[in-house]
């Protein structure tokens, strides 16, 4: 395990040999891989890779391979592919059995009301330097009245700086927010790169996985999603419907800090 592939290689190897993919979905909006009777979810990136990098994988069949096989895929060019292999990572990671065990999932009943990640960090970001990679909604209204906020976008909208302006950005933030899509395009082994060690950092999104290995590459806040109603998500994906996977699970979050995973892990 070496250079850019690293981080992914070592979430890859987290996932144990004998689980197969029962189910899998790519819809227009969200990709979702279940195994083991659990489910994990990705942002489908619908960019695809050009005929000369069209993988072969790709007519391959998915149920019934070994969800660490699938996983494998996260690493392809082919991004419909790699949204795959992320969701099964997820799978793995994001499983409700698990988060329940981490002690961020109430086991039996309904969870504590749904906080937004980005107010969850309202004291932490104000008057700081704050980068946010990828557009999330309402973000300015969120952050910008109590902080310098730079948005970040491969898609910029009005006010948004381009991707490419990371190189410049980033070095000089307190504090970053990563839409977790940036594994799944393969951008962020760079993005961790480019960040100062003293800053906060957080992954955010259903692409994220709860998995500790990133805390080893300067992450300190995982804002992750845990699938619980299988039939909601599928009837999401089948409509393309975007915000709607949040009817299907909640959000829940992880801290680098080791007192906040025994005893300070909360729904955000």
């Amino acid at each position: 395990m070496s250079g850019k592939w690293e981080l992914y290689d070592r979430l890859i190897a987290g996932i144990p040999d004998d689980l197969t993919v029962g189910d899998y979905a790519a819809g227009c909006a969200w990709t979702m891989v279940e195994a083991g009777g659990e489910t994990g979810v990705a942002l489908t990136v619908r960019q695809r890779a050009g005929p000369a990098l069209e993988s072969v994988r790709e007519s391959a069949p998915i149920t019934g391979t070994k969800l660490k096989e699938t996983a494998e895929l996260v690493k392809s060019w082919n991004f419909i592919e790699a949204s795959i292999g992320m969701a099964a990572i997820n799978a793995w990671y994001n499983r409700k059995s698990r988060v329940e065990r981490l002690g961020i999932l109430p086991q039996g009943g309904a969870p504590p009301k749904r906080d937004d990640a980005f107010d969850m960090f309202g004291d932490s970001v104000r008057g700081k330097n704050v980068a946010v990679i990828g557009h999330f909604p309402h973000i300015e209204k969120q952050l910008a009245p109590i902080c310098r906020l730079f948005v970040l976008e491969r898609e910029p909208l009005p006010g948004d700086y381009p991707d490419s302006a990371c190189e410049y950005i980033l070095p000089d933030q307190d504090f970053v927010f990563i839409t977790g899509m940036t594994l799944t395009n393969k951008t962020l082994p760079r993005l961790l790169e480019l960040i100062r060690a003293e800053a906060e950092m957080c992954l955010v999104g259903p692409s994220v996985p709860l998995a500790d290995v990133l805390f080893e590459y300067g992450v300190r806040h995982l804002s992750a999603f845990c699938a619980v109603e299988s039939a909601v998500l599928q009837e999401t994906l089948k409509r393309g419907a975007k915000q709607e996977i949040f009817k299907s699970g909640y959000m829940v979050y992880l801290s680098r800090n080791k007192k906040d995973i025994d005893n300070e892990n909360k729904i955000c």
